[in-house]
């Protein structure tokens, strides 16, 4: 089996989700894809400062994501500021066809540059089933952290939707290729492209193979990348190299 995916690889307009969604939407229907993967914070762009555009649980946002995986039969996932309980998330949707949402709440809040201050860390993995494939949810900054994303033969591809700056482009395509050959699976990480107000972004979005090998990259400017995983391929490299067999043990303490 094989499944298609497509990596949005968009610039955002600054605090501006109505323009921003009304800019993707032709982007997402015309992929050819069973799931399109859109950057972090697609609508808003990377805002440490969440109150002024931050939704609800199934707001705007999540409501277009639904919506356009509905109508456009493929799955849509990407990460949305959201507020519950009073506190600030920065939560990765995954919303398949039939309407059905998952989400991830990103767990390592890039607190160098100040995300820690104003929003509240997940404490779990989400790990969705779509089409035969099992998909582990990451945002961004979660890529630097092996321990919390190491496969345990229970996922298959890594989503990573990222607004990665331009300075640490080469750790971001290091780190994409690293995940994926240590827990032998597919990464497919999309990044942002353009600037706001602290950041300029280069995009370098790539789908990786379990052995490392980058099945296809982007450049530095708005497109859509897509490519093909093979769950034949992944399985009979597993059993021929069967590394994940000598995982060391462990437990997260959250």
């Amino acid at each position: 089996m094989t499944l298609r995916i497509a990596l949005c690889q968009c610039g955002v307009e600054w605090e501006q989700p109505a323009r921003n969604l009304a800019r993707l939407e032709p982007q997402v229907a015309a992929a050819e894809a069973d799931v399109v993967l859109l950057p972090e914070l697609f609508a808003t762009g990377f805002t440490l400062d969440p109150a002024g555009v931050a939704e609800g649980p199934g707001g705007p946002v999540a409501e277009a994501l639904r919506r356009w995986a509905v109508q456009y039969d493929k799955a849509v996932a990407g990460s949305v500021a959201v507020v519950e309980d009073g506190c600030f998330y920065n939560r990765m949707y995954f919303v398949k066809p039939s309407g059905e949402c998952a989400w991830y709440d990103k767990r390592h809040l890039f607190a160098p540059g100040g995300e820690a201050r104003n929003y509240t860390p997940g404490n779990c993995r989400t790990v969705v089933e779509y089409k035969g494939f099992r998909f582990l949810l990451l945002v961004c900054y979660d890529l630097r952290f092996p321990v919390w994303s190491r496969c345990r033969c229970d996922y298959d591809a890594i989503l990573c939707c990222a607004s990665w700056p331009a300075p640490r482009r080469e750790v971001w395509r290091t780190l994409l290729r690293a995940r994926a050959i240590e827990n032998q699976c597919y990464v497919a990480g999309v990044n942002r492209v353009g600037d706001d107000p602290s950041a300029h972004y280069a995009g370098d979005s790539a789908l990786v193979d379990f052995k490392g090998r980058t099945l296809a990259e982007a450049g530095a400017g708005e497109q859509i990348l897509t490519g093909a995983l093979d769950d034949g391929a992944l399985e009979a490299f597993r059993e021929k190299f069967p590394a994940w067999r000598d995982a060391d043990d462990f437990w997260i303490q959250i």
